[in-house]
């Protein structure tokens, strides 16, 4: 158990790995493709399972990590294997894990061709996926974040829709131009601590951090401004915020149902993640000017996407534009540097992976069975499939921010941390904050307005098209997909002190570092200023 838990994250990075390689030796001596799944679902299961052994941290590093390893690998540049688990990343390791097994079980029946090499890119795409979150070098971060492309590259344009080669040429093209500049600013992060340090360069999250805390690295003015951008387009993409959030609804669309739920639950948060994780604490200073920007590029983005899938007519694309709506209240929220805000935001992370899951999952069960998701094909769904009909209309008021639902709890902290921020505060009589707050808030506005409209014209009424008569309702095998995530709708809807305490020490860590110091920093003289110029 102790060399278990001394391995821990290499073990989660690894079994993935381990599993891929079992599911192509299957393949090659036994010719039968058919049980590939079966034993997809069991490495997948299986590190499920392993992950939950991180619940069971309690020895924090020196660094401020759990289950830390740091071990040479390339030592001509001086870059290690460098893994670790805080608050921040915690939630998105067990989110990636858990959300897997749902991913494979749907793609029961739905899997018609090339059958290994399917379940052998997802197995690949979690160990990517994971290897990200947990990543504390940046060379290593870098090459799981583009490793994450390529299997997911081939998932849409070998199983995807009609469009399928366009929207995986679109995604790649866009993410990996971002990681490129990304690569470039991590190369000049190496070089810098060499010459300031007077010592051999290094990637070393930790070192560069506690150097820039140290102002040794002077990562401000012009040098600070490039790579702070340089970083954050890398990640603005894979969240993705407007106006570089094209590739997504392609990309959702023609995507398979499991690489849809993937996405959605996990791909999106690297960009996020990042964010907080490289941006906020390796250029603080860059992070505050610029603020201002990320939080009006959030705005458009929430009331953009939602206004866009207001007139979408294919369903699933419908819900990949409230992905861009939904994902532009977690930058409000990280933005606003406050502790309410960076909470909600990372709790809307994991909203998000849940409820947008659910309902990729749902528009995926109704495709198998109509082969259309064209909202005009449908109508009076509820007559012949009222069980699936109840639970999508559960899944959409999740995602709208219904009390007592996981959204609300998420979207709230946001708002309020939003409206006690001073991320928006500028020489002017008008509160901007405040104006921001209202303008995000219209957004939960929109989105019921293009979820229940969609749901009236899908389900209720009268049975309009004769196809839709006889469709069965949900078997077994999806109300137990579905299950676990209609679960976690309710309890982290109605009790989310577990997921909030667990990440509020790093996020107070990362808050307190980006306004400059326990009591506020410069935001708090920004506060101090606006009041006296208001009282004048």
């Amino acid at each position: 158990m102790n060399y278990i838990t001394e391995n821990l994250l290499t073990i989660l990075i690894l079994l993935p790995v381990f599993g891929a390689i079992s599911v192509l030796g299957h393949s090659m001596f036994w010719k039968n493709e058919s049980q590939a799944k079966w034993i997809t679902l069991f490495w997948v299961v299986v590190n499920f399972v392993i992950s939950l052994l991180l619940f069971g941290s309690s020895q924090l590093s020196a660094n401020g990590f759990y289950f830390e390893k740091n071990v040479p690998w390339i030592e001509a540049i001086n870059t290690n294997y460098h893994v670790g688990v805080d608050g921040l990343s915690f939630w998105l390791v067990i989110l990636t894990t858990f959300i897997m097994p749902i991913a494979i079980i749907s793609t029961w029946g739905a899997v018609e061709k090339r059958h290994t090499a399917f379940y052998v890119f997802l197995l690949l795409l979690e160990s990517a996926m994971i290897g990200v979150f947990v990543s504390l070098d940046l060379l290593v971060f870098y090459l799981f974040f583009e490793a994450s492309l390529v299997p997911m590259f081939f998932l849409i344009g070998i199983w995807g829709g009609a469009n399928r080669i366009y929207s995986a040429v679109k995604f790649f093209i866009y993410t990996a131009l971002g990681s490129l500049l990304m690569l470039v600013a991590i190369i000049a992060l190496y070089y810098i601590y060499a010459a300031k340090m007077g010592t051999a360069g290094t990637f070393d999250y930790v070192l560069l951090v506690n150097a820039a805390k140290l102002g040794n690295l002077d990562l401000v003015g012009t040098t600070g401004t490039l790579l702070f951008f340089a970083f954050a387009l890398a990640f603005s993409i894979k969240v993705p915020l407007f106006p570089v959030h094209t590739w997504l609804p392609d990309a959702h669309t023609d995507a398979p149902t499991a690489g849809s739920v993937i996405l959605a639950a996990v791909l999106l948060k690297m960009g996020t993640y990042g964010l907080m994780r490289f941006n906020f604490t390796l250029f603080p200073e860059a992070s505050r000017e610029f603020a201002p920007i990320f939080i009006t590029l959030a705005v458009i983005g929430i009331i953009y996407g939602a206004l866009v899938a207001m007139v979408q007519t294919d369903v699933k694309r419908l819900v990949a534009y409230s992905s861009v709506s939904h994902m532009g209240f977690v930058i409000l929220g990280m933005f606003s540097f406050t502790e309410q805000g960076m909470q909600g935001a990372l709790y809307q992370m994991l909203n998000h992976g849940v409820s947008t899951g659910a309902l990729f999952l749902l528009v995926g069960f109704i495709y198998e069975r109509r082969h259309t998701r064209a909202i005009s094909d449908f109508g009076g769904l509820a007559n012949s499939m009222p069980l699936y009909a109840t639970l999508f209309v559960f899944t959409a008021m999740s995602s709208v921010g219904l009390p007592f639902l996981n959204g609300f709890v998420g979207e709230f902290l946001i708002m309020l941390g939003m409206w006690k921020s001073h991320a928006l505060t500028i020489t002017s009589s008008v509160n901007w904050n405040y104006v921001a707050t209202m303008f995000a808030g219209t957004g939960v506005i929109f989105a019921a307005v293009y979820l229940l409209w969609m749901i009236q014209r899908v389900f209720f009424g009268k049975i309009t098209n004769a196809k839709n008569k006889g469709l069965s309702d949900l078997s077994w095998r999806e109300i137990g997909l579905l299950a676990p995530l209609l679960f976690l709708m309710v309890y982290m809807g109605v009790y989310p002190t577990p997921f909030l305490n667990k990440a509020k020490e790093t996020v107070v860590s990362i808050q307190q570092r980006v306004v400059g110091g326990e009591k506020g920093g410069s935001f708090e003289k920004a506060e101090v200023k606006t009041e006296n110029q208001l009282k004048h």
